[in-house]
C-alpha cells in the first residue's frame, strides 16, 4: 500500500474512531487502490482521497411523530450527501434502530462507487432513521400501524424535502423503506413543493414508479453472477444457491436463479433461515414475497405449511446445506463472517456474488480470494437496483414509461457493462480476476477523474 494511501486512512481512523463500518468500507476501498493511485500523482496533490473519505454534506434531524395512542415520539433523521462529482447525490433511504451516522457513511461511501460503475449521471449519497415500523412503540409483539408509519414519513419528508430535488438529491428505499414508505413520503414532498418531479425512485407505477424496480437487485446480482461464470465457459443452471435473506433482494435474486436452472436451498430473515434440501419451487418464493410485503410475517409460518423446509431458529443461511455451489448474501452488512466462509469453500462453494452492501466481513472475503472464489462485492453486483432508480428518473424526466422487457433488457446490459469494467481494470492493474479491486479502481477513476477537472 502506498504511503498515501496509508497517510490517508490513518487520518480518517483519527478523525472517526467510533465508526467501524464507516472505516470498514474506506479501508477496504483505499486498499485497493494503490496501482492507480501511484501512476497519477495529481490524485495526491490535489488531495482526491482526502475530499473521497469526507461527505460534501451532513445533514442530522429530529423526527417527531404522534403513534395510535396519541404519545408523541422523536427519532433521529439523517441524510450523508457524499459525492456529487458526476451526477446528483442518489442513495436509499433505511428506517432501522441500527441506523447511525457510521453506518449511513458507509453505504453513502460505496454508493459513490457503485453509482459510478453503472455508468449513469448519479453521485453517491444515503440517509434514513432509527425508526422502525416493525416494532409497535406500543404494543409489544405487534408492528407500527399504516397510519403510524404514515405520520413518520410524513414528520420526516417535512425536514428533509429543503435537502432534496430532482437535480440535486434523488433519494430511494432501502431497509424497511418499500413502496407503502415511498408513497408516504412522496405524497408529502408534493404537498410541501406544490409540484410534481422524480424527487424519489421506488415510486409506484401509477405515479411515476418504473416497471422492473423492485426485482432489479435481486435480478441485476444474478445476472452478474452469471457474466463471472461466463469467464470459466460455466453457467448457474443446475448450481446449488444458497441466499440469505427474505426481501425484495433476495427473493427476486431466487426467482431468476430458479428460472435459469439453479437450485436455491436457503432464505433467512431475523427470526432465523429456512433450508429446503431439494430447493423452494418459483411458487414457494412468490408465497414467501407475499409473506413479506403484505402480510408481513417470519419465515417460520411459511415453514409450518411448507412441506419439504425446515427452520432453524436465529440461524444464517450459510451452514445449513452439504454441498454449496452459489452463495448470494443480501441480507445486510457483515452478514457472512470468516467461520462462513470456511464453511462454504469447504463446501464447495465457487461463486460468492453480494446482493447486500457489504454482506461479507474482511476475513471472509480474504478466505474467499485466498480460496479462488469467484467473489463479486456489493458495489458491483447489487448496482442493479439502483441502475434502475437512474433509469426511473430518466423516464419521469421524459414523462414516459417503458416496459417491463425494456427495463429488463437495459438492466441487463448495465450489469454486463459494470462486470465487463470491473473485470478489465483489474486485468490493466495486474489483478485479473479479482472483482474486488477492479470494481474499486473501475469506480473510483470516474469519480477522481470529474473532481480534478472541476477544481478543488
Amino acid at each position: 500500500m502506498s504511503k498515501y494511501i496509508n497517510k490517508v486512512l490513518s487520518e480518517v481512523k483519527a478523525k472517526d474512531p467510533n465508526q467501524p463500518e464507516f472505516l470498514q468500507a474506506v479501508t477496504e476501498v483505499l486498499s485497493t487502490l494503490a496501482p492507480v493511485v501511484d501512476r497519477n500523482r495529481e490524485y495526491e496533490k490535489n488531495a482526491i482521497l482526502e475530499r473521497l473519505v469526507e461527505p460534501e454534506r451532513v445533514i442530522t434531524f429530529r423526527v417527531p411523530w404522534v403513534d395510535d395512542k396519541g404519545i408523541v415520539r422523536v427519532n433521529r433523521g439523517y441524510r450523508i450527501q457524499f459525492n456529487s462529482a458526476i451526477g446528483p447525490y442518489k442513495g436509499g433511504l433505511r428506517f432501522d434502530p441500527t441506523v447511525n451516522l457510521s453506518v449511513l457513511k458507509f453505504l453513502g461511501f460505496e454508493q459513490i462507487f457503485k453509482n459510478s460503475l453503472t455508468t449513469l449521471p448519479m453521485g453517491g449519497a444515503k440517509g434514513g432513521a432509527d425508526f422502525n415500523p416493525k416494532v409497535s412503540p406500543h404494543t409489544p409483539g405487534k408492528r407500527c400501524s399504516d397510519m403510524e408509519v404514515m405520520r413518520f414519513c410524513q414528520s420526516f419528508m417535512t425536514e428533509l424535502f429543503r435537502h432534496v430535488g430532482p437535480d440535486t438529491d434523488v433519494p430511494a428505499g432501502d431497509m424497511n423503506v418499500g413502496g407503502r414508505e415511498i408513497g408516504y413520503l412522496f405524497g408529502q414532498y408534493r404537498k410541501i413543493r406544490n409540484e410534481w418531479t422524480g424527487v424519489l425512485t421506488g415510486k409506484g407505477l401509477s405515479f411515476g414508479g418504473s416497471l422492473m424496480r423492485p426485482e432489479a437487485t435481486g435480478f441485476g446480482a444474478v445476472y452478474f453472477a452469471a457474466n463471472m461464470l461466463e469467464t470459466k465457459k460455466d453457467s448457474l443452471e443446475g448450481k446449488v444457491c444458497a441466499v440469505s435473506g427474505s426481501g425484495n433482494v433476495a427473493s427476486y435474486a431466487a426467482k431468476k436463479l430458479i428460472s435459469l436452472g439453479a437450485k436455491v436451498v436457503t432464505l433467512s430473515d431475523r427470526s432465523g433461515a429456512i433450508y429446503a434440501k431439494d430447493g423452494l419451487s418459483d411458487a414457494a418464493v412468490n408465497e414467501i414475497i407475499d409473506l413479506k410485503t403484505v402480510k408481513r410475517g417470519e419465515l417460520s409460518e411459511f415453514a409450518k405449511k411448507m412441506k419439504g423446509v425446515k427452520f432453524f431458529a436465529k440461524a444464517k443461511s450459510w451452514q445449513l446445506a452439504d454441498k454449496v455451489d452459489c452463495a448470494f448474501p443480501c441480507a445486510r452488512q457483515n452478514e457472512l463472517d470468516g467461520k462462513d466462509a470456511a464453511y462454504l469453500v469447504k463446501h464447495g462453494c465457487k461463486l460468492v456474488a453480494e446482493g447486500a452492501n457489504m454482506p461479507s466481513t474482511p476475513d471472509a472475503v480474504d478466505a474467499f480470494l485466498k480460496a479462488k472464489v469467484l467473489f463479486a462485492p456489493g458495489k458491483a453486483a447489487n448496482a442493479g437496483g439502483v441502475a434502475t432508480s437512474g433509469l426511473e428518473m430518466s423516464q419521469n424526466s421524459e414523462r414516459f414509461s417503458w416496459s417491463a422487457e425494456a427495463v429488463d433488457g437495459k438492466l441487463r446490459e448495465i450489469m454486463k457493462n459494470i462486470h465487463d469494467n470491473a473485470y478489465a481494470a483489474a486485468a490493466k492493474y495486474g489483478h485479473k480476476g479479482n472483482y474486488v479491486m477492479g470494481a474499486n479502481i473501475a469506480g473510483f477513476t470516474k469519480v477522481a477523474d470529474a473532481m480534478l477537472a472541476q477544481g478543488i
